[in-house]
């Protein structure tokens, strides 16, 4: 049996959706990019959504909204992607680094807090394998302190913490529609923010910072003329990957329901085998379910994890591992971080290996992942 690490979950609805747009005679951003916001507006409960081409891009505009200056300091989660860190640096400023809990793999409280100066002026918590981090105290501090609090939901729709919609908490919080993602649009994203300042400019510098969209530029109901008070970027989506994100969207939360039947699946194959540690979810909160992060008990089996996953290879299993720790990186070398000064982060990397989890994944299947899984440590067991 061959199990790739994803599949995406696409149908007939996405595939005649893009022929509609493709047959329309205007493929870039318009009409389906600003239903799709308004759509995804409606479903994480924010006043406003901004469609962008990434994540990256989505995370940068965050950054930029808030004034982001040379010298200030952005605190983050070590395990994270590179990118979360590469878009601080765009503006000069000081990416800060803190640790993770060793249990969710989310941003430590404590190490934030810790790590905040007088130049802190935003965090980035990680809302890791699409399980919100520890919202309420996050913000208390940043509220207490002025920081402001740019969510990284790349992983997160849909997910809740105390029964509210990622999207709908922090300041600015950003989406990612990568094609391994929950909602997909092969690459794309979104941001949310209660703040209609920061939404209109932010829909503004997606565009060069142009005063009004290309579809009211060449369309009869606008005009050629146009002013740029700012310059922007070029960020903006097609109405290409919209139409999928529109149908995308309709069948997210019967998406996460299969996400979180098959991560149900891999704990109770796990919860007893002693072997490995099954990742933990909070009580007050419900996880999408983009990854499903295993822990292996190094200490009990002769194979470390690198090992664990080229033994997987062999019986047709793909997985993967997120993340590497950002100090651990070669542009970080001289920068005063040592893999010591993160015990929880380096626990997360030493043992972590995610599974195969998306919508169309069999039991069967399951079953052939888990069962090879325990079949390997035990092969190894000390």
């Amino acid at each position: 049996m061959k199990i790739p690490f994803h599949r995406a979950f696409i149908d007939d609805n996405e595939i005649n959706a893009v022929t509609e747009v493709l047959k329309s005679g205007w493929l870039t951003m318009g009409e389906k990019t600003f239903e799709f916001e308004r759509n995804f507006s409606a479903y994480t409960g924010a006043p406003n959504a901004v469609a962008v081409n990434s994540c990256t891009s989505a995370l940068h505009l965050a950054l930029k909204a808030i004034d982001l200056q040379p010298g200030d300091e952005v605190i983050i989660p070590a395990v994270t992607f590179i990118a979360t860190w590469e878009v601080i640096t765009y503006f000069g400023a000081i990416p800060v680094i803190a640790d993770v809990e060793k249990d969710t793999h989310l941003l430590d409280v404590i190490s934030f807090e810790k790590k905040i100066t007088g130049r802190t002026r935003a965090v980035i918590p990680v809302h890791y394998a699409g399980q919100p981090c520890d919202m309420d105290p996050i913000i208390e501090i940043g509220a207490s302190k002025g920081i402001y609090v740019i969510e990284d939901a790349a992983h997160s729709l849909p997910a809740y913490y105390k029964g509210r919609p990622v999207g709908s908490i922090g300041h600015i919080t950003c989406f990612s529609f990568y094609a391994t993602k929950t909602l997909t649009t092969g690459e794309g994203g979104m941001i949310t923010t209660g703040n209609d300042l920061f939404a209109e400019r932010m829909r503004k510098l997606r565009l060069h910072g142009i005063s009004r969209d290309a579809w009211n530029r060449y369309s009869h109901k606008g005009s050629w003329r146009y002013d740029v008070d700012e310059a922007g970027y070029k960020y903006n989506p097609t109405d290409i990957s919209s139409a999928i994100g529109i149908e995308q969207l309709k069948k997210s939360d019967a998406m996460n329901k299969q996400r979180s039947e098959i991560a149900g699946w891999y704990n109770d194959y796990f919860n007893n085998c002693g072997l490995a540690e099954v990742y933990t979810v909070r009580d007050e909160r419900i996880s999408s379910w983009h990854l499903y992060p295993l822990k292996i008990n190094i200490e009990s089996v002769t194979i470390d994890r690198d090992q664990f996953i080229e033994e997987m290879k062999t019986r047709g299993i793909s997985t993967s591992v997120h993340f590497i720790p950002l100090y651990r990186f070669s542009c970080f070398s001289g920068s005063g971080y040592e893999a010591c000064d993160f015990p929880g982060s380096e626990y997360v990397f030493s043992r972590t290996v995610s599974l195969p989890v998306y919508p169309g994944l069999s039991h069967d299947e399951v079953r052939y992942v888990a069962e090879n899984t325990i079949d390997i440590l035990e092969k190894f067991r000390k």
